[in-house]
């Protein structure tokens, strides 16, 4: 069952995708291609795996659900509003492109969204220096705008695929963080261990105070 979307957009959408199109070059390719990997199923499945390892290895486990939560979570809602919506690519041929599948919203970007946008969430509390909390700001958005422009100027995406994805993403991202407060209500921090977000966190055990002797 797909549902017909009315797009206030189609103008300049279609504008966009076919002045790429007619300025794609193999350099230019090769170069947007190296741009879309950041967004890749590949790509994103490797840097999970790591980090899933890295998480259980540390027991950082509050971290683990969130991560995979926001991530795989976001990704599977994301193929589902595809089938729903049912939108055709730009493009599905030519010299450089072979695409398949739909296009709204744009999977690379909203990969890209959470993955790059859960990590910076798990990295700024733990940054005390603006300038580095910038920096991590900066290259975080940054990945995302180049891995979203790759795929409207590869022909796979329309300008409204990629918006939409970066803005689902981003509500999705904060539905996990709001949602995820009770899991971090019910840790505590264990002192002198390096803080990334909220991992490296225990359960709260309620201790007993030693009864005391009569004849003490």
């Amino acid at each position: 069952m797909a549902f017909a979307i009315v797009n206030p957009l189609a103008g300049p959408d279609h504008e966009v995708a076919g002045w790429f199109h007619a300025h794609l070059t193999r350099t230019f390719v090769t170069v947007l291609r190296t741009f879309t990997e950041f967004g890749s199923g590949e790509w994103i499945g490797i840097v999970l795996c790591a980090l899933i390892v890295f998480f259980a290895w540390k027991r950082w486990w509050p971290s683990l659900v969130t991560l995979i939560v926001a991530v795989p979570g976001g990704m599977l809602l994301n193929e589902w509003m595809k089938v729903l919506v049912h939108r055709h690519r730009p493009f599905v041929d030519g010299p450089f492109v072979d695409w398949s599948g739909y296009s709204f919203a744009s999977g690379h970007t909203i990969a890209a969204t959470l993955l790059y946008g859960q990590l910076l969430l798990f990295v700024l509390p733990a940054l005390k220096a603006r300038h580095w909390r910038l920096l991590c700001i900066f290259s975080a958005a940054s990945l995302v705008l180049l891995v979203g422009f790759s795929r409207i100027a590869l022909g796979a995406h329309f300008l409204t695929d990629v918006l939409a994805a970066i803005v689902f993403g981003v509500l999705w991202l904060v539905f996990c963080l709001i949602a995820g407060k009770p899991l971090r209500r019910s840790v505590v921090l264990t002192p002198g261990v390096p803080l990334v977000s909220e991992p490296a966190l225990v359960p709260v055990e309620e201790t007993q105070q030693p009864a005391q002797s009569l004849l003490g």
